[in-house]
């Protein structure tokens, strides 16, 4: 058996060395339901989530809204069936603490992207700052950052930028509903440029980038500027009280299942709650429509707390949109 293809094939079907490490049992399944996780910088989101199947025992395991791997704060993740409830937590306004460093551009906006510009930003006062702070509140067009998940005719934006290709993108309507300057201080010098560091806070709606609002800040006041630290706080009405870490979460007992919020507690969090009867319930669990006089989305929660579905209501109606059970009279699934 000289073929070391062999000797490995063997190595795995046969015993195991005296050296190597003893196999990890599989962890219970946890239940269904949602995680909010405090990531750290450096990794990915979907590294949280590789992470969080092992923990949780299964792969059916997603989140609700990339952060960069610069950015550290909260990744609403979901187990089990809580990955259906993430598609209507993107949409959830947000808020994050982030620093702006003016007087340096880079591809990026942000701090993993090359240098492009230096500018000058001696004059740049903090009265200046608040007032262009005030002029990125509200509702804005914003063009969002070229290296972006965007896609330009199917293809990523980011994907293009690495190509060589000059991209700008189309000007979008977000909304910023608060935009504080809370300090400003020296930063660090760039190969004899001076800069400053602008800390701020924000809570924006989905789909708005930090990244721009740095650029833009930074272009009001007569300079230019990119990210250097970003951190999501709140998604919805989760926050990073509750949040656990990484290395929290991997300390945890490994023969217990994963403890998770439960999805009628998740849904209170991120949507308008519909409580229904039993005989609701079920019609709902069965796809059928409700008559209600509610508008707009809602979870439908039974008397028993359970997430039944949500549910699109207009015209007298209520639609079922995702349902989260199955069976006679909202059994779960």
């Amino acid at each position: 058996m000289n073929d070391p293809r062999e000797q490995l094939q063997f190595g795995h079907k046969g015993s195991r060395g005296k050296d190597a490490q003893p196999r990890q049992p599989r962890r219970p399944t946890a239940a269904d339901g949602i995680i909010v996780v405090d990531k750290p910088t450096g990794m990915t989101s979907h590294d949280v989530v590789a992470i969080m199947r092992r923990l949780a025992g299964t792969r059916k395991v997603g989140h609700a809204g990339t952060l960069d791997p610069m950015a550290t704060g909260l990744l609403v993740v979901g187990v089990g069936r809580g990955t259906r409830l993430l598609h209507f937590l993107t949409a959830a306004d947000k808020s994050y603490t982030a620093t702006v460093r003016l007087g340096v551009a880079t591809v990026s906006e942000d701090a993993d992207g090359d240098v492009t510009d230096t500018q000058p930003c001696d004059h740049v006062t903090r009265e200046q700052l608040q007032a262009a702070a005030a002029r990125l509140t509200g509702v804005i067009d914003q063009v969002p950052s070229a290296v972006s998940a965007v896609k330009i005719d199917g293809r990523r934006a980011y994907d293009r930028v690495r190509a060589g290709e000059d991209v700008v993108l189309p000007a979008r309507s977000v909304t910023v509903s608060r935009f504080d300057i809370v300090d400003v201080v020296d930063g660090p010098p760039h190969h004899g440029v001076a800069t400053k560091d602008v800390l701020l806070s924000v809570d924006v709606s989905s789909g708005t980038y930090v990244r721009a609002l740095g650029r833009d800040l930074a272009q009001i006041v007569g300079t230019v500027g990119h990210l250097v630290a970003l951190r999501r706080t709140r998604v919805a009405e989760w926050t990073l009280a509750e949040a656990r870490s990484v290395p929290q979460l991997q300390d945890t007992d490994p023969t217990v299942p994963l403890d998770v919020m439960d999805l009628g507690s998740a849904a209170e969090r991120a949507l308008r709650v519909w409580r229904v009867s039993e005989a609701q319930a079920g019609r709902l669990a069965h796809g059928q429509r409700l008559t209600t006089e509610l508008s707009g989305q809602y979870a439908a929660v039974s008397e028993a707390g359970e997430l039944v579905a949500v549910v699109q209501c207009g015209q007298g109606v209520a639609r079922p949109v995702t349902v989260f059970v199955s069976g006679v009279q909202g059994a779960s699934s």
